[in-house]
């Protein structure tokens, strides 16, 4: 049994780690912190929680919570988070880290997109936390950067591909859609429900800040440089998101052959579902659970190969993504707390 806290919990992340784990067999959270819900209880916070945590929030105090905590998450804003990692790090902890500060290798390239890094040298230390990729790092990490909810959808979606050299790494064209919890909670103007109803609209065309970090985990998988075009769009869903993505092939196979390569990379993998030639993914069955299911299709027309990907962004976009990384850091089974049925309807 390891104990856990969720510094952060107030969020739509926090509130699905927190759903996770209190099914998990092998871990107890034993503090949840919100600056704005202080002194709360967090099933007052959330209600969809209560006869499952009666725990009140309670202020950062990393001493403190280092006292009872084996495991953190940080389920804070960029920048929040590198303000307490690595004073956790220091007190023995391990993180999980959900927010972005840790995820890109490059210093310059961070600051780029996001601000002025404070604790630097800690960037070449953190583990990428797709375990599809990077599991044996995993294991033996104390800093675990959870990935992006688009990374990683595109990165499982491309992978095969890319190690295979089954395509022309400067025509991948990312054209991808979430629902509106991957906003955030926090009230803003384009998330409120009149603005988001019935209407569906592309954003952050060309400057999204999980490009760095495509690019990124593609270009190590690829062993070359590469630079993708990703247009984000929002879907007037909850959860889920469907990228769909293109590539042109180099050496012609059909779609039964890319499939085969697919079901043989993945055999192993317990949350990677490939569907079979004729059917493609659908947020909807993947709804609370961390799988990603891939469908594809080669279009001997074109000479393109057509991907589709998709993954609830809360669970395996950030929540259960978390959850399969603290089984694998803490050597437990890494489906546990983590193998419901998809919710459908």
């Amino acid at each position: 049994m390891k104990n856990v806290a969720v510094v952060g919990a107030s969020g739509y992340t926090g509130v699905e780690l927190l759903r996770l784990l209190s099914g998990h067999p092998q871990a107890e959270v034993v503090a949840v912190t919100s600056r704005q819900y202080e002194g709360e209880s967090i099933s007052r916070v959330f209600p969809s929680l209560g006869g499952y945590f009666d725990l009140k929030c309670e202020a950062i105090n990393v001493e403190s919570i280092a006292a009872r905590a084996d495991v953190v998450f940080t389920a804070l804003p960029h920048k929040s988070a590198m303000d307490v990692i690595p004073d956790f790090l220091n007190a023995g902890c391990k993180i999980i880290d959900l927010s972005a500060d840790y995820r890109l290798r490059d210093q310059q390239v961070y600051e780029q997109w996001y601000q002025a890094h404070t604790s630097p040298d800690l960037l070449t230390e953190a583990v990428y936390g797709l375990p599809e990729l990077y599991r044996s790092a995993i294991k033996s990490a104390r800093l675990v950067a959870n990935p992006g909810c688009y990374p990683t959808s595109v990165a499982l979606g491309l992978a095969p591909l890319l190690e295979g050299q089954l395509i022309a790494c400067d025509s991948i064209v990312i054209d991808s859609k979430s629902g509106t919890t991957g906003a955030g909670r926090s009230l803003k103007e384009g998330s409120l429900y009149c603005e988001v109803n019935e209407g569906f609209k592309a954003y952050s065309i060309a400057n999204h800040r999980h490009t760095p970090e495509i690019e990124q985990t593609l270009s190590q998988i690829a062993g070359q440089s590469i630079q993708v075009s990703f247009t984000p769009h929002l879907l007037p869903v909850d959860r889920g998101i469907l990228s769909t993505i293109y590539a042109s092939q180099t050496k012609g196979y059909s779609t039964a052959e890319i499939l085969n390569i697919f079901q043989k990379r993945y055999a192993d993998e317990p949350f990677i579902r490939i569907l079979p030639e004729g059917q493609l993914p659908n947020i909807a069955y993947v709804r609370g659970t961390n799988l990603c299911d891939i469908g594809l299709v080669a279009d001997q027309r074109t000479g393109r190969i057509v991907i589709v990907s998709v993954i609830d962004n809360l669970c395996k976009g950030a929540g259960g993504q978390a959850v399969q990384n603290l089984n694998l850091i803490c050597g437990f089974d890494e489906s546990a707390g983590l193998s419901a049925a998809p919710l459908f309807p």
